[in-house]
């Protein structure tokens, strides 16, 4: 998300190509340029990069090393997809061949292209990943072989871990799995692919999200209780990835006849700059109405019950969960926070020093800001909870420390609140390890269970 400086090294000596040095802007304001991916065009006569100097979901920018200080735009035509995101990556193949990656709905998407630099064109020509075998899903790693213009992939979706894969072919490409990963004692056609669900929200932003029913062959009838899974960041994104945290919770969760909303809404990462920066000092704002927009949009839908309805995230999901749990109380029958900050100012009191210069940026200066940081503290709102809550936490937690889970905790036994505390005395920010996951999914199941009798 940063401004860039590029330097050219040769010789002993170093030529500045394009930016401004720290050393030279006296406190002039720099716009983020994004620079990524940058390649050596043949023969060195420029520079080809990704950039969002030109889109704010990133293109291509190229620059003449005979004219440097200046990026001049590429127009990339070819691509089929549809949808919301970014442009990731570019790799150089050989000659004027490039590959192009795109994230568009949290989805991977890649493109063989080549390039005029004349022109100043790329035309994607072939797609190697987001069609057949190789959709919907999340492409982690790509290595290309020049010898036999073969690609070796690995790729995993919703219902699939990492899976390894060959595509080769000149022009019609041909996708040859090397590896049979799976869930073990859990068929394929048990799990929830996913569909899209994306919305437009109160002000008119499209917000990407994925609803995860059930599979038929489960033998689930009748409308499923909701659940409604906010991620962390909150500069992240959920997306059809089983090797993620989450992928593995949502699908037991349809495996036990419940409906799971994965939204990702302002502030996600995944759909341009101005979209993640407009959770900057807005936490609990317009994030907070995307949410209870999109539950009104669900109540329409007859597949899920939002009458059945519960919400979970963790870190700053935690903090929304606990937010939307606390005012707009009347939407859920039941509440789990993961390790997410209560109270704004005690938590930003407690990051480590080394944290606490972005965390000003981002949320609120904890001296300038009070007032507003003690408005948007779930804290503020916490006695207006109605539904059961429970509260998980690592006890060697460095960002959200586990007194700020135990006083949440307190506090509303202390009201004769309904609240459960599963605390790990060896996990840090997270739930990592093998045996306290189970132990972490099937506690959240059986809690939702409980109280949403799917």
């Amino acid at each position: 998300m940063a401004d860039h400086v590029l330097f050219r090294h040769s010789q002993g000596r170093r030529q500045l190509l394009y930016g401004i040095p720290i050393e030279e802007r006296q406190g002039k304001e720099v716009p983020p340029s994004g620079i990524h991916s940058s390649h050596f065009t043949p023969g060195d006569r420029g520079l080809l990069m990704v950039t969002a100097l030109f889109d704010d979901a990133y293109s291509l920018g190229y620059l003449d090393l005979e004219q440097p200080g200046e990026i001049s735009p590429v127009e990339v035509s070819g691509a089929i997809h549809s949808g919301a995101g970014e442009m990731v990556s570019l790799k150089h193949l050989d000659g004027d061949r490039y590959l192009v990656g795109y994230n568009i709905d949290g989805c991977s998407w890649l493109y063989e292209g080549h390039f005029d630099e004349a022109q100043r064109h790329m035309r994607l020509e072939s797609v190697i990943c987001g069609t057949g075998m190789l959709s919907n899903g999340v492409l982690e790693a790509v290595y290309y072989d020049e010898k036999t213009r073969r690609y070796a992939l690995a790729f995993s979706s919703a219902t699939s871990p990492t899976q390894l894969y060959i595509v080769e072919g000149e022009r019609e490409k041909r996708i040859v799995a090397q590896t049979r990963e799976r869930i073990l004692g859990i068929p394929q056609s048990w799990l929830s692919p996913g569909e899209d669900a994306s919305f437009t929200s109160f002000d008119g932003l499209r917000i990407s999200a994925r609803l995860y029913l059930p599979a038929q062959e489960l033998g689930f009838t009748g409308p499923r209780p909701l659940v409604y899974y906010i991620h962390g960041g909150p500069q992240g994104q959920e997306r059809p990835n089983f090797a993620w945290f989450s992928m593995p919770l949502i699908q037991f969760l349809t495996l036990n006849g419940f409906a799971v909303f994965v939204p990702n809404v302002r502030g996600s990462t995944g759909y341009g700059l101005s979209y993640t920066k407009q959770v900057d000092r807005d936490w609990g704002g317009k994030d907070r109405l995307d949410h209870v927009h999109a539950m009104k949009l669900l109540a329409k839908d007859p597949r899920p019950d939002v009458s059945r309805a519960a919400v979970v995230g963790r870190s700053y999901g935690g903090y929304m969960t606990l937010t939307l749990a606390s005012r707009h109380p009347e939407l859920w029958s039941a509440a789990v926070d993961m390790f997410g900050p209560h109270d704004l100012l005690k938590f930003m009191d407690r990051l480590p020093e080394t944290w606490k210069p972005y965390f000003t940026i981002a949320v609120g200066d904890p001296q300038k800001d009070r007032d507003f940081l003690i408005e948007r503290s779930p804290s503020t709102y916490i006695h207006q909870i109605r539904c059961p809550l429970l509260v998980i936490q690592g006890k060697n937690d460095p960002r959200v420390v586990e007194e700020e889970s135990r006083e949440v905790v307190e506090n509303l036994r202390a009201q004769g609140k309904q609240v459960e505390y599963l605390m790990f005395e060896n996990e840090g920010h997270d739930v990592l390890k093998f045996e306290n996951r189970v132990r972490c999914y099937n506690a959240i199941t059986e809690f939702f269970k409980q109280h949403l009798r799917p």
